[in-house]
């Protein structure tokens, strides 16, 4: 964390996500989040548009919902497939009701591109000799 960010506490994006999930199932609403797609995002590939996916956060939809302050988790069914969905908070840019659109847009958080892993370079084998008779 920067000291920027430290001076400015921790993020106010997983607390309104979470109110804004509170809200719509507290008004009959079915809550979904808009989420950018990167390598750090577990989804089906297959339901991503443009580099983003809407997904359903409603109780009846999800099973074992863990909305945490760096992670959101759940187990959803796609096309009447079990899959396993964990996504970052950052990752998330909007939460919504689907009924009437009301809820909360965020801005996209730059990631900073992920460093190449250095490869060691092989080690230096030792000649072989090899007898001949």
């Amino acid at each position: 964390m920067s000291a920027a960010q430290e001076s400015a506490g921790t993020s106010t994006r997983p607390y309104l996500i979470r109110a804004i999930h509170e809200w719509c199932s507290d008004n009959g609403y079915t809550p979904h989040i808009t989420a950018a797609v990167d390598a750090s995002v577990q989804v089906p590939m297959e339901y991503v548009k443009d580099g983003e996916i809407v997904l359903n956060i409603g109780m009846t939809a999800t099973t074992g919902l863990h909305l945490g302050n760096d992670y959101i988790s759940f187990k959803a069914r796609f096309a009447g497939v079990a899959r396993e969905i964990m996504l970052p908070v950052d990752q998330v840019i909007a939460v919504f009701a689907r009924e009437n659109g009301q809820g909360m847009a965020f801005p996209k958080v730059s990631r900073p591109d992920p460093q190449p892993v250095a490869q060691p370079s092989p080690a230096a084998k030792r000649p072989t000799l090899t007898r001949i008779k």
